[in-house]
């Protein structure tokens, strides 16, 4: 089950249980809908519900994010278990992107509410 929510940097995402192809697809399609409207958003990803994910939404995942690489801001993941946390690291290697990890919502909503370093 997926949970979206627009927020002034970006959007919030809260994942729970498994993470499927067709929460991804709607993630998508909040993404691109953001991006199309504000500019390169920022990603608040919360991780801590989640409990698994399907191979096909990983799959999705890696050619989605290789396509837009560029179209997104800052990702903030906040995570609490080794298995997710490893995925996330993995996730990021193979798209060039640069998550930050945390351990709370809120550490990772304050870092995102700081204006990007130049």
């Amino acid at each position: 089950m997926i949970s979206i929510r627009e927020q002034e940097y970006g959007l919030d995402v809260a994942l729970f249980n498994e993470f499927t192809l067709g929460d991804f697809k709607l993630l998508e399609q909040a993404l691109l809908k953001r991006a199309e409207e504000h500019g390169k958003p920022d990603v608040l990803l919360d991780l801590s519900g989640m409990k698994d994910f399907t191979l096909d939404m990983a799959m999705e995942e890696v050619r989605f994010m290789r396509a837009h690489e560029n179209d997104f801001g800052r990702f903030a993941i906040v995570r609490n278990d080794v298995w997710i946390n490893l995925a996330a690291h993995i996730s990021g290697l193979l798209t060039r992107s640069h998550p930050e990890y945390f351990d709370t919502v809120e550490e990772a909503q304050a870092w995102l509410l700081r204006p990007v370093a130049v």
